[in-house]
């Protein structure tokens, strides 16, 4: 249960304010979750939207990269509601179920492919370090560039923002996805 309204109904927000509603409805197809909660603050929500549809649908991150930098943050700060969210959709984009697993279980990296070491290793150093080491961070450099690590860190950034706002806020994943171990 959300500890703040959910905005659904445009006729929620000022009549000045209402374009970032229909901005974000039309690109993500409806208002949802973290949405609903962000549009307490209009302002908020359309910038979040803005720069969330570059991450999740025009990066150059790869889409398994992308879910796989998901899911890590999800885990990290334990957000169950965007768990829940990206979980199924990191198996769609071609993520692998052992990936998965060892992400929702904090598991060791020995066992997984060195792109999907290099991401939860990175996404886990800089949320448990608050920094990213000069190897880990030479490493993902090599492997998907100056541009690449640059849209990792954000990808990493907004959906830690995302995390923060889903667990202060109190979302709760629908009952028949995926949940945390």
């Amino acid at each position: 249960m959300a500890r703040l309204p959910e905005i659904t109904d445009k006729q929620d927000i000022p009549p000045d304010k209402r374009p970032i509603f229909d901005q974000i409805a039309s690109s993500r197809g409806r208002i949802g979750f973290p949405f609903s909660l962000l549009l307490n603050s209009p302002e908020v929500a359309g910038r979040t939207a803005h720069l969330g549809s570059y991450i999740r649908f025009e990066s150059v991150l790869s889409p398994v990269n992308r879910e796989l930098a998901i899911i890590t943050t999800s885990r990290e700060f334990d957000c169950r509601f965007e768990w829940a969210f990206h979980a199924p959709l990191a198996l769609e984009a071609g993520v692998r179920r052992e990936a998965i697993d060892v992400v929702a279980n904090h598991g060791d990296l020995d066992s997984l492919t060195a792109d999907e070491a290099m991401i939860i290793g990175y996404g886990r150093e800089l949320f448990r370090d608050h920094r990213v080491s000069d190897e880990t961070f030479r490493i993902a450099r090599a492997r998907i560039g100056d541009k690449g690590i640059t849209e990792l860190t954000a990808t990493f950034g907004y959906y830690a923002m995302l995390a923060c706002t889903l667990n202060a806020l109190e979302a709760e994943p629908p009952a028949d996805r995926p949940r945390l171990p």
